[in-house]
């Protein structure tokens, strides 16, 4: 290149290069963007953004039994609580085997683990790491199936290899493609038709959910072919099918910041597979949206058939079909209210009884109690039921995730 040709190169290239110096210059010098707001705050109006409400974090390392008040649980007369095992961070939700290994999955942590009675002393052991929020549980003929958040795996024998578990084999997989910030994990129960139920809750507080999203779906364990059950179900971490008319009973979240007695968390039966539930239309069966519900009516939409409370964060729910409790105490609900924190004056922290009078019409009250100490301190609790599991004794298991912790009540007689 002549010199010449240079400097007309150079005269032409020098303001591109001043252009882009400065470009990248005032890019870095600019504040860098906010970072996104985490999940549980979409929703709030202008006047909430200063509130100070917020979730509460477990003890990720758990708590031994010896340091908690636990002579403050109450349960009704005849009945007894004691702590049947600790030193299990995070337990969420049970399953029995066959050979009476209790397995219990986490949500906030990526361990399962297993329970070994060796003649009324129990060992834990850590089973499956490196798994993510394996909150889901279930049990049958033999395997393990654990629900994480993008997948279902099953563990065949398991219960012969606590020592070296079996690898897992997919039931189904990408639960989870748009790795979604809230309500992402899963319950998982198997119902009578011989299918797992799992849940995928709405992707934020208050949201437009995707087609797959905020619904109970069910996916054939053998050919792992899935199909949506109901939808407009914001958020279910617990359900059970009635022992005699195998319906499907489950438990919903209501949305959050819409006022410290509003909307109500819910009760809900399944009639007939296609049945929407109304979120995010319409809340609690009668209180349209704010946003989401102008020019829907409530009536469109299937209510719950028991207002539980708002934000009492209803998990696991079971139906007792043991025989160590009293008769009236049959095919009644166990619901675990892990608890309220979008509220002002708390409440939940305990495990309730549904019940139900003649004409099947329910009704609920508090069974375990006395994890909640003050109901404006912050936290407001030393503990927080998560699931229930009825034992083959007839007894009943109630896990605690803040301390890693698992009750056992048990009826003697008054």
């Amino acid at each position: 290149m002549s010199p010449a040709s240079f400097r007309r190169l150079a005269s032409f290239a020098a303001p591109a290069l001043a252009v882009a110096l400065t470009a990248a210059v005032a890019q870095a010098q600019a504040p860098a963007a906010p970072a996104a707001a985490p999940s549980w705050q979409q929703g709030r109006s202008a006047e909430q953004d200063k509130s100070t409400l917020h979730p509460f974090a477990i003890e990720v390392t758990g708590k031994a039994a010896t340091q908690l008040p636990i002579d403050k649980l109450k349960v009704p007369a005849g009945f007894k609580v004691e702590v049947w095992v600790d030193g299990i961070p995070g337990a969420r939700s049970m399953a029995q085997g066959d050979k009476g290994t209790i397995f219990v999955g986490t949500r906030q942590l990526k361990e399962v683990y297993a329970v070994i009675d060796r003649g009324g002393k129990r060992e834990v052991k850590i089973l499956l790491k490196g798994m993510e929020s394996p909150n889901g549980i279930v049990f049958s003929k033999g395997t393990l199936y654990v629900a994480e958040h993008h997948r279902i795996t099953r563990y065949d024998g398991i219960e012969s290899q606590l020592d070296n578990p079996p690898a897992a084999k997919i039931v189904i997989d990408g639960l989870d493609p748009q790795n979604q910030p809230g309500h992402f994990w899963k319950f998982l129960a198997l119902g009578p038709d011989g299918k797992l139920y799992y849940n995928v809750g709405a992707p934020g507080n208050i949201v437009m959910p995707s087609y797959f999203q905020a619904s109970i779906s069910r996916v054939d364990p053998k050919s792992g072919i899935a199909e949506t059950y109901v939808q407009g179900v914001r958020n279910s971490v617990g359900f059970d099918w009635h022992p005699k008319t195998k319906q499907l009973w489950f438990t919903e979240h209501g949305r959050d910041w819409l006022g410290d007695d509003s909307p109500s968390d819910e009760l809900n039966v399944v009639e007939r597979k296609g049945q929407h539930f109304g979120y995010p239309y319409c809340h609690q069966g009668d209180t349209l949206d704010p946003e989401f519900g102008k020019n829907r009516s409530c009536a469109e939409f299937t209510p719950p058939v028991l207002k539980l409370g708002a934000h009492i964060a209803p998990i696991g729910t079971r139906f007792y079909t043991g025989k160590m409790f009293p008769a009236e105490y049959q095919n009644n609900i166990f619901i675990a209210f892990r608890g309220s924190w979008n509220r002002t004056v708390k409440q939940g922290y305990n495990v309730t009884r549904v019940s139900f009078d003649a004409n099947g019409k329910p009704k609920m009250e508090p069974f375990l109690t006395g994890f909640l100490q003050d109901d404006k301190a912050d936290p407001p609790m030393w503990g927080r039921p998560a699931d229930v599991m009825v034992m083959r004794d007839g007894s009943m298991l109630v896990s605690d995730d803040h301390n890693g912790i698992i009750y056992r009540v048990s009826y003697a007689g008054k």
